[in-house]
This record gives C-alpha cells, sequence and structure tokens, in this order.
C-alpha cells in the first residue's frame, strides 16, 4: 500500500528502480581512520543492509584538492553509481565540504540539504541551521553529503538516502 504522501506513479518509479546500487563512501576528516570512523561504519552498515554495494571506502582530509581528486575519479570510474559522504559540511574555516562539491556539480539537489535540515530541526532545533548537507550529481553519479556524527548520518541515512537512493540513482542515469 502507498505511503499517504506517495502517488502510484512514486509507488511505480520506485518498483521500476535497480535492486542495488554500486556505492562508494568517503570520509572527510583530519582526525579519522578507517578504523576510527563511526560514521562511514554506519553508513556502510546501511547501504549493505538495504542491499546496495559498497565498491569503495576511503577518508581523505579536509581539503578542497583532495576531495576534488576524490570525487572527480569515482564520478569518472565507473564503478559507482552513487557517492555518500560525511563530514566536512558545518561552518568551521576547516569545513569545505559543500563548496568543493558545488565545483564539480552538473546538476544540483537542493532539495536534499532542505529536506535535511528540515528534519534535524525536528530533532535538534534551530542548530540544524549549522549543517550545509549538500546533495546533486557529477555527470551521472549521485553524491549526497552528510554531517559527521552518527546522530545526523542515522537521520540522512533513514529517512531520506536509503528510502529513494535507487530511484534517485535510476532518474541520474536516464
Amino acid at each position: 500500500m502507498p505511503q499517504p504522501y506517495e502517488s502510484c506513479s512514486a509507488k511505480e518509479h520506485r518498483e521500476s528502480a535497480p535492486a542495488s546500487v554500486r556505492c562508494a563512501v568517503v570520509t572527510v576528516s583530519d582526525t579519522r581512520t578507517l578504523a576510527t570512523d563511526k560514521s562511514g561504519d554506519l553508513i556502510v552498515a546501511g547501504l549493505e543492509g538495504a542491499g546496495h554495494c559498497v565498491v569503495e571506502r576511503v577518508v581523505v582530509p579536509d581539503e578542497p584538492a583532495a576531495l576534488g581528486d576524490c570525487l572527480r575519479r569515482l564520478a569518472a570510474s565507473g564503478k559507482v553509481e552513487a557517492v555518500l559522504l560525511t563530514g566536512g559540511t558545518g561552518i568551521a574555516i576547516r569545513d569545505q565540504t559543500p563548496e568543493t562539491l558545488a565545483a564539480l556539480l552538473t546538476k544540483p539537489l537542493p532539495g536534499y540539504g532542505e529536506l535535511f535540515r528540515m528534519l534535524s530541526y525536528q530533532e535538534i532545533g534551530p542548530a540544524a541551521m549549522l549543517s550545509r548537507a549538500a546533495g546533486g550529481l557529477i555527470g551521472e553519479t549521485l553524491v549526497l553529503t552528510m554531517p559527521g556524527s552518527t546522530a545526523a548520518v542515522r537521520l540522512a541515512l533513514d529517512k531520506l538516502i536509503l528510502p529513494e537512493l535507487a530511484h534517485l540513482v535510476k532518474h541520474a542515469r536516464r
């Protein structure tokens, strides 16, 4: 039975989306490693639990050049259909993920960040305005960013990303 907000057309679109999406998980941090990256672990577990395939996982420093190189490489590789990033979305001086991503996007997806902040506001109140979560396409590759906290990652995964990932990728590949 469709969700109350869901038309038959939206339901049909979701049902025709791929069952599995090939993903990369990128953590943007100067302090995390693969061994200490709890948010990255959570993303991998969520993706795999939903039947998606994580083909690459990497930690990159909060440096625009390093992140830009990583995103360009992943988008051009043909190995991944979606890149999920965690970290670097706040307002600290070193947080440059949104600016780096914006320079690479061929098609922004502003609704993703808007919905994330709305949902975040419901959980944490006005501090949600500090998040600069963003998303869009680099060519046909979907890229979505999340803050670095595990609570924010869980919110984005459960409420936005996992329910729509395959649907988004389907449309990005048309």
